[in-house]
């Protein structure tokens, strides 16, 4: 067995915790001296989000290409070219070569929307990936066959939640 093999990651399911799951494997990579990167899909670009926050101070390229949630969009033609945006920069930074650990958040929306074809975005990926690179993928609706083709794959399951009994989203937790 190789000592290092690059997987194939991916956080899904309709609770909460995909993203912080991935940050948490950000994290744990960037402390143990590997090389990251995250290029989030859907969240505004303009967001400043705790996360974001730390990566800044952590000196962690990060690379927002949305204009927010994509169920909140006033043009999904112009989220739809962001999307096409961010994997082209993604294409860059997995076939550069200079990372360990990619996290690519919310991807999933792209393909699940049709904005990227996911049999086209697997074939480059088998094609492109290095070997040792880790490849993070979060969203909800991953698609089947990302699933079949990740190494591990983690449905996150929500039971409950206080946005159902009209609790807000709480600074340090979902943003």
């Amino acid at each position: 067995m190789p000592d290092k093999k690059g997987l194939l990651i991916v956080h899904t399911g309709d609770g909460k915790g995909k993203s912080t799951a991935a940050f948490g494997m950000l994290l744990r990579a960037w402390g143990r001296g590997m090389k990251v990167c995250v290029i989030q899909f859907i969240k505004s670009e303009t967001g400043k989000w705790g996360e974001v926050k730390a990566a800044q101070k952590m000196g962690v390229e990060w690379l927002t290409t949305g204009d927010g949630f994509t169920w909140l969009s006033k043009d999904m033609d112009e989220t739809a070219a962001r999307a096409m945006h961010g994997w082209k920069l993604a294409q860059e930074k997995i076939s550069g070569g200079n990372y360990d650990l990619i996290l690519l958040d919310e991807f999933t929306y792209p393909l699940h929307y049709g904005w990227l074809d996911t049999a086209e975005v697997l074939d480059w990926l088998a094609a492109n990936r290095p070997p040792s690179l880790h490849l993070v993928i979060t969203g909800r609706y991953a698609p089947e066959a990302l699933i079949q083709a990740a190494d591990l794959v983690t449905e996150m399951k929500l039971v409950k939640h206080p946005y159902q009994r009209g609790i807000k989203a709480q600074a340090g937790i979902e943003f």
